[in-house]
């Protein structure tokens, strides 16, 4: 999610049927097949389900601020919680100047929005080998719209992974983003279409340590597996966050594109043990 430069880009696309995608909105907490043991459940699928509940384990904004990459500035009043235990985050064109946002590249604020991330941190350890975090979501795909749902370091960056960006196409990102530090990174990449993603799609990753220094990561739509990429990501903490930005690498927002939203439920994280 964070401004890049692309090196490697797989542009193999999958479409997914609508028993799939049912299938998936029916399992909110995915399972493993190979697991035996019971996960330890960092996040359960009802994060949503209320706003005291909501408040309880999640924060406001990025974990840094209210600016990010895009032409979007986050406010508390564009997220809200409806009933059946949905997250939503709301875009509303912005007209009035206010300024550029702080982030490169650094863009002009043309719309607020809202984004939020997950109080306690993710980590790939030797105790906590295997990690699902899952989640349904309905998004925009109109040209200046970026919504997503990913994980980023807490410490440094990179690391990041892209659950699931869509930057305005029907077109899901999976991505994996490594190096030394930002100037060096190295990035894995798969894109899918996804047939309506206004719909109710379900978008998984299972991160596994295969080395002391190493995970694999399986990306997942709607319980599909679409890539698996490696990366450099044991012991180091992640945030997860969910957001609508805007404009960016998602393209210039017409003038006409008064509001956008996106939705999500049956948010999931788990780890497994040894």
């Amino acid at each position: 999610m964070r401004h890049k430069k692309i090196y490697f880009i797989s542009l193999m696309s999958l479409l997914f049927s609508t028993k799939q995608a049912a299938i998936a909105q029916q399992s909110p907490m995915p399972s493993v097949a190979s697991d035996t043991q019971k996960p330890i459940i960092l996040l359960d699928s009802g994060s949503f389900n209320s706003p005291a509940k909501f408040k309880s384990r999640w924060n406001m904004f990025y974990p840094w601020g209210t600016d990010h990459n895009g032409a979007a500035r986050m406010y508390k009043k564009q997220v809200s919680i409806l009933s059946g235990g949905v997250l939503q985050i709301k875009a509303n064109r912005h007209e009035a100047w206010e300024g550029k946002s702080t982030a490169d590249p650094k863009l002009r604020i043309f719309y607020h929005s809202g984004a939020v991330h997950l109080k306690e941190k993710i980590m790939v350890t030797g105790a906590k080998p295997r990690w699902v975090i899952s989640g349904d979501f309905q998004v925009p795909s109109t040209k200046g719209t970026w919504p997503a749902f990913w994980i980023t370091g807490s410490e440094s960056w990179p690391p990041e992974s892209d659950i699931m960006e869509f930057k305005g196409t029907d077109t899901t990102w999976q991505n994996t983003a490594t190096g030394p530090d930002w100037k060096h990174l190295s990035w894995q990449n798969k894109l899918s279409a996804v047939p309506k993603p206004q719909d109710w799609h379900n978008y998984k990753i299972v991160m596994e340590k295969t080395s002391s220094t190493d995970v694999s990561i399986e990306y997942y739509v709607d319980n599909v597996k679409t890539d698996t990429h490696t990366a450099n990501f044991v012991d180091k903490p992640f945030w997860l966050i969910i957001n609508m930005q805007m404009g960016g690498d998602s393209g210039t927002a017409a003038r006409s594109l008064k509001t956008a939203v996106m939705k999500g439920r049956n948010v999931y994280v788990a780890a497994y043990s040894n």
